[in-house]
């Protein structure tokens, strides 16, 4: 559906009339641009969209469908960029995604957000708030929606670093650190991190390209050659982001590896202690064997003393055993 639908002009806001082949006219005729916001729009709502507009079929029915990597396509009539917000839920300790599209002519933008992570209602206000930025035309909504999903990004980051580092305090817990809870958070973390790495890694080259920093360094269409300097700070930003998601994958295959390396240490400590009560228990299973033979010649059979003596001898191999594995640290 249409969320909001206006032209602005000078950086000023007038809105737009419902039809929308008229308010591009206004726009045109104005000399500014018209924006058109839209969430998670059907079919046949944007049709009319597409029609008025002369956006690409391919780029429409990415739109639509959502679940897109983060990407830049150039057509001949407009601009497609396809950005991934990130959304920290503080109750799971979860992250998830949304997206937003922007569709950029030379006199309108149309914004789709699918999901709930981009609100772009701040976006706008912001933009309203600072018509000299607002003046700069279509290309200062293409920056503001990218520096504000960018940013978002360091925000989600800081809160993951805080995460992995409640994780690692509880791996390196005694008597924590190796139950098979803190196996399941590691690795649902990880799957974190790579939702998170998705959403941030692919999105490097789009923007490198409207900063003019790609590998040909041409001017992209439908964007002002003045705007690049806006463009590498979102990537400087991203660079950011990327080198905290870098950071985290590595940390968390760390914290894995060591929370491995406990449970293997503890195993091995298990298996010392088992064998080491297993060998006292051998001793005196031994004594207790032979003797329990049916022979009528043995030591010390018929002697008065034979059983307290035997039962001295198996205390004092279990003294000397167990000290000997204490010391060792067995027991």
């Amino acid at each position: 559906m249409i969320v909001d639908c206006a032209i602005y002009t000078h950086g000023q806001r007038t809105d737009g009339p419902e039809d929308l082949s008229e308010a591009l006219a206004d726009a045109r005729a104005a000399g500014g641009f018209v924006w058109i916001g839209l969430h998670e729009p059907s079919e046949d709502e944007f049709d009319l969209v597409t029609q008025e507009f002369g956006l690409h079929p391919l780029a429409v029915e990415d739109a639509l469908n959502a679940h897109q990597r983060p990407k830049l396509e150039v057509y001949d009539d407009s601009l497609f960029l396809v950005l991934k917000p990130v959304v920290y839920e503080p109750d799971s300790d979860r992250v998830s995604t949304g997206e937003v599209m922007v569709f950029l002519g030379d006199s309108f933008v149309v914004t789709v957000r699918h999901g709930e992570g981009a609100p772009l209602k701040a976006v706008r206000k912001r933009l309203e708030s600072e018509p000299e930025l607002l003046e700069k035309g279509p290309t200062a909504v293409l920056y503001a929606v990218s520096d504000a999903v960018v940013d978002h990004y360091l925000e989600v980051g800081t809160e993951l670093q805080t995460d992995l580092e409640e994780l690692e305090a509880e791996v390196f817990t005694p008597d924590v650190g190796g139950s098979r809870n803190t196996a399941s958070r590691i690795y649902t973390f990880k799957r974190q991190v790579l939702e998170f790495r998705r959403a941030t890694g692919p999105l490097t080259l789009p923007v490198n390209r409207l900063a003019g920093t790609g590998q040909s360094g041409a001017t992209v269409p439908f964007v002002n050659e003045k705007a690049r300097p806006f463009f590498r700070d979102v990537g400087d930003h991203l660079a950011r982001v990327n080198e905290t998601v870098e950071g985290l994958d590595r940390l968390v295959s760390d914290v894995l590896s060591a929370h491995l390396a406990q449970i293997s240490v503890r195993q091995n400590d298990d298996m010392r202690k088992i064998s080491a009560w297993a060998a006292m228990a051998a001793v005196p299973t031994m004594i207790a064997g032979i003797y329990g033979m049916n022979f009528d010649h043995m030591p010390e059979l018929h002697w008065v003393w034979s059983y307290p003596a035997v039962i001295l001898i198996m205390a004092a191999l279990e003294w000397l055993l167990y000290r000997t594995f204490k010391k060792r640290g067995w027991l």
